[in-house]
């Protein structure tokens, strides 16, 4: 009767309209939101129950939250009220690898560990919205290096790198995600936002405000996902920005990263602004990057396949041979660079790393002031390829010019070769169209 009658048909589909936009308070589910009380078991089920009816909106409003580790369920929307913050917890033991997983395989993930602050896998229609802050008490993670002869980072991690927080938020194997006008700060040691095999992603009017000081705590780490667009977003890092990477290695299958936009960022990072590629990823293809600024960085745009580690423990690089192409970088402008604006290297063969091309790269309106210029050598059983320069500039300057000692400044430290200037080696199908490099 109800799949006969039209009318019948439009009240039920209202309904489920209606329940599909139900808000569920945390507080209603026992939340305490005063920054000292977990409030972990409440704020899971709210988000379970939102699920379970189908959806809606998760709202934290008026206070500090603090939280153990939380799972999305599909159509939520954890909603950060302006007033409110969503603080982690200090103690690392609440911070286990996620059990059952059905996406990805533990032990291969980088760090050997799915452990997270906020985390989904194979959900669909998640959102993070509201204009609050994600506080990730980075500070009870990580320590002051002892003594005045450091280099690099000022602060490393309390526990080795395999027991810390690998990263803040991590998706996996999602669909239709929204991650919008929140602000994250105080990141540990870890990743802020992975997104690991997920499609149609949108990130917008994002703050990362991480300490620059703090190693690896890399701001958006976009891997083995498509139709992602990232926009407006301010980030600063210690680590690298904006990753795009196809590293397949924790999936059942293959899978490539492509078409990702980005446009419209601000980018402050001790390490890369953006960042292409690693050891042995897969396939990275039709990407674009344009309107963004970087300012106090140390490799503006690195594409980098370096060796594979035979360190114990080291678990970040991929299975496959790596293949880039089809990539746009379009009016961006660096100021403050440390190391190189523009970076693009393979390691030799002998050290395991594989790759079948990098090719076909487009550099439009790029210009760039720092202590060094582009680095571009490939290999010579596998050159760069048809990298195209229009409309840029590059201009290297002492230094004094700089605030920063490079030496305290990231990685800066170990990748300076100011000797070298100006280098492009085992590269073909090159082309500089009215573009500048500049020495003092």
């Amino acid at each position: 009767m109800i799949r006969r009658s039209g009318n019948v048909m439009m009240i039920v589909l209202g309904t489920a309209f209606a329940l599909s936009a139900a808000d569920f308070p945390v507080r209603e589910y026992g939340a305490k939101g005063d920054g000292t009380t977990k409030d972990t078991v409440a704020l899971q089920a709210a988000i379970d129950a939102c699920g379970k009816a189908g959806g809606g909106r998760v709202v934290l409003a008026d206070g500090t939250f603090l939280s153990a580790p939380i799972r999305l369920r599909s159509g939520v929307e954890l909603h950060l009220d302006r007033t409110a913050k969503l603080l982690a917890s200090p103690d690392i033991e609440d911070f286990q690898d996620w059990p059952d997983l059905k996406h990805v395989v533990n032990e291969n993930l980088p760090r050997g560990r799915s452990a997270s602050f906020i985390f989904a896998e194979e959900a669909d229609n998640i959102a993070i919205t509201g204009g609050g802050t994600i506080d990730c008490n980075g500070e009870c993670h990580i320590k002051e290096k002892e003594g005045d002869k450091w280099t690099g980072w000022k602060y490393v991690r309390k526990l080795p790198k395999q027991e810390s927080l690998p990263r803040v938020l991590f998706f996996a194997g999602c669909k239709d995600v929204v991650l919008k006008d929140v602000t994250m700060v105080n990141q540990p040691a870890g990743w802020s936002y992975w997104i690991h095999d997920c499609d149609r992603v949108q990130i917008r009017d994002l703050k990362i405000l991480a300490n620059v000081r703090y190693p690896n705590n890399d701001g958006i780490h976009i891997n083995c996902s498509r139709d992602v667009t990232v926009s407006d977003c301010i980030i600063e890092t210690g680590d690298d920005s904006i990753i795009v990477r196809a590293n397949s290695r924790s999936l059942h299958e293959d899978r490539p990263c492509e078409r990702v936009v980005v446009a419209n960022c601000v980018l402050r990072s001790w390490s890369c602004g953006i960042r292409l590629g690693w050891t042995n990823d897969g396939v990275i293809r039709d990407c674009s990057f344009s309107n963004i600024v970087m300012h106090d960085t140390t490799t503006g745009i690195g594409i980098t396949l370096p060796k594979k580690k035979d360190a114990p423990g080291w678990t970040d690089f991929g299975r496959e041979d790596t293949l880039i192409e089809g990539i746009t970088f379009s009016d961006i402008r660096m100021s403050g660079i440390y190391g190189r604006p523009i970076s693009a290297s393979i390691a030799p063969e002998e050290m395991g790393t594989r790759v079948k091309a990098i090719r076909d790269i487009l550099f439009r309106n790029v210009h760039a002031t720092g202590l060094e210029l582009p680095y571009l050598s490939g290999r010579s059983d596998c050159p760069l390829r048809n990298f195209t320069f229009s409309g840029c500039s590059f201009r290297k300057v002492p230094e004094e010019a700089l605030p920063e000692d490079w030496k305290h400044h990231g990685p800066a430290v170990g990748n300076r070769r100011p000797e070298l200037g100006f280098v492009i080696q085992h590269a073909e199908g090159f082309r500089f169209e009215n573009t500048e490099f500049d020495t003092p």
